[in-house]
C-alpha cells in the first residue's frame, strides 16, 4: 500500500466516525454542551472540518471549501470567516450552532472530497515538500497531513463521546 492510499484511508475514516456521530440528531443534540465550558457536537465537527479545509487549502493550494462554496454564508456565525476555532472561549465556541445536521455534513463531506481528491493526486516524493518554515524541523506535506488527520480523529472521537453521553448511541 502507497503512503497516499494510508491517507485517504485515514481520512475516509474521519468521515465515517463524523457521519455516524451527527446522522440522527436533532440541532438541540447537536448544539448541545454537556457543561458550560464543553464543547458541542456542532463546535467539534465544524472545527474538525474548518482546520482540515484551512490545512489542507494551504498545502495544496487551493482556495477553502469555505469560502469557495460560500459555505460561510449558509452557516451564517457570529465570527470572522476565518475562524477555524484554534484559541476561541467557550462562549464564541458556543456561537457555533447548526439548525441541521445536514449542514455539517454538506459542509465535511465538501471538504472531504476536496481534500481526499488532493491526497490521490500526490506522489510519495511529493509528501517531503516542506510546506511550513516557522517549525523547526520545518514541516513537510507528509507531516501536516498526518497531523490534521490526528487532530480530526480525536475530535471526530469527542464528538462521538458527547452523542454517548446524550443517549443517542
Amino acid at each position: 500500500m502507497k503512503a497516499t492510499q494510508v491517507l485517504a484511508d485515514g481520512y475516509a475514516r474521519i468521515s465515517e466516525v463524523v457521519h455516524e456521530t451527527v446522522e440522527g440528531l436533532s440541532a438541540d443534540q447537536l448544539n448541545a454542551r454537556i457543561d458550560p465550558g464543553a464543547n458541542s457536537i456542532a463546535w467539534l465537527v465544524w472545527h474538525l472540518t474548518r482546520v482540515q479545509d484551512d490545512h489542507v487549502a494551504d498545502a495544496s493550494g487551493l482556495e477553502q471549501v469555505w469560502t469557495a462554496q460560500d459555505w460561510v454564508s449558509r452557516f451564517a456565525l457570529p465570527l470572522p470567516a476565518e475562524a477555524t476555532g484554534f484559541g476561541q472561549t467557550a462562549r464564541q465556541a458556543g456561537s457555533v450552532r447548526v439548525e441541521t445536521g445536514e449542514l455539517l455534513l454538506g459542509y465535511f463531506d465538501a471538504v472531504h472530497e476536496q481534500s481526499t481528491a488532493f491526497i490521490r493526486s500526490l506522489a510519495a516524493a511529493d509528501l517531503e515538500r516542506v510546506v511550513d518554515e516557522r517549525w523547526d524541523p520545518p514541516v513537510t506535506l507528509g507531516v501536516r497531513l498526518v497531523s490534521v488527520l490526528a487532530d480530526d480523529l480525536q475530535h471526530a472521537g469527542q464528538a462521538a463521546y458527547v452523542r454517548g453521553v446524550l443517549g443517542r448511541r
